[in-house]
């Protein structure tokens, strides 16, 4: 099916729950996978896919191709993942997807919309794949490598420039994770796209209050992140990130000149409320037991209204 046509077949809440059911049962599979990811990222990726993104047809096979190797005057096989997002042509939008981490999230969003073939997520973290574990420049969706090092926003500035000179219409996206506002160079990229004038650069933000090493507190308080975007130059909407239609409202929100940054309110247990006991270690589940994965498969199964996976 192609993307346009699933758009016009499965609701937006459709699309996210199918993301949290397929981050679910991979994980399940696997002893262990990015689930709370999937809880508080999941309606922002649908709405960004199903709805808001510009996209063209995907330019990749549905099923990835094996890791082609590096960039080189050798290596003609060379590509990025970006053509899973349709090409890179000036009336189209472009996504940089800044936590790597969220990889799993954004191959079962690929799979969801149509723009990828679910035996895609069979070669997750497969030696040879390259659906990497952590996105990397040749994985499904992605252009380029974020890390975790907050260089997204930056990227998604410096390209959103170099289109504006160039006279592209579309727009230049990046999703976010909160963890990102911990590192200095988010701030400059959000002082220097406003002072360029860069009102093509959006960003939406999973503000999941958690990171690798626990609660985003814990780790460095961060304040009152939509005072410190507008000071450094930025517009900042706060919306609730499983609200779809305060996130259609969001982004209507002029910013003549500045980027805007939508910053979405998350749970990371939406939907498989059995993580909140484990919160704030929910950066990667790895389940402790036979039991406790059997427990985990029929109480997330339960809540998102699926069978228990078979493994």
């Amino acid at each position: 099916m192609l993307d346009s046509d699933r758009r016009n077949a499965r609701s937006t809440e459709e699309v996210a729950h199918g993301i949290r059911c397929r981050v679910f049962e991979h994980s399940i599979r696997n002893n262990g996978g990015y689930l709370s990811q999937a809880c508080s990222a999941a309606e922002q990726l649908a709405w960004l896919y199903n709805e808001e993104l510009n996209l063209g047809a995907p330019t990749l096979p549905m099923i990835p191709k094996p890791f082609a190797g590096v960039p080189s005057a050798t290596n003609p096989d060379y590509h990025t993942g970006a053509g899973y997002n349709g090409p890179a042509e000036p009336q189209f939008d472009r996504l940089f997807i800044a936590p790597a981490h969220y990889a799993l999230v954004a191959y079962a969003t690929l799979i969801e919309v149509g723009r990828m073939a679910p035996e895609g997520l069979e070669m997750f973290n497969q030696d040879g794949s390259s659906v990497e574990m952590i996105g990397a420049e040749h994985s499904p969706g992605m252009e380029v490598h974020n890390g975790t090092l907050g260089i997204g926003f930056s990227t998604a500035a410096g390209l959103a420039w170099g289109r504006r000179r160039r006279g592209d219409t579309g727009r230049t996206w990046v999703y976010m994770s909160d963890g990102e506002v911990q590192e200095g160079q988010t701030w400059e990229a959000i002082a220097a796209a406003s002072h360029h004038g860069i009102d093509s650069l959006h960003a939406i933000m999973d503000v999941n209050r958690q990171q690798c090493d626990g609660a985003m507190d814990s780790v460095m308080e961060v304040g009152d992140i939509a005072e410190k975007i507008t000071a450094f130059g930025g517009v900042a909407v706060w919306v609730d990130g499983h609200d779809l239609d305060a996130m259609r409202a969001a982004v209507r929100t002029p910013h003549p000149g500045k980027p805007l940054i939508i910053l979405a309110n998350t749970s990371p247990f939406r939907g498989m409320p059995a993580l909140e006991a484990r919160f704030p270690r929910l950066h990667y589940v790895r389940f402790k037991s036979e039991k406790e994965r059997a427990d985990m498969n029929r109480d997330i199964a339960a809540s998102l209204g699926v069978p228990p996976v078979t493994y």
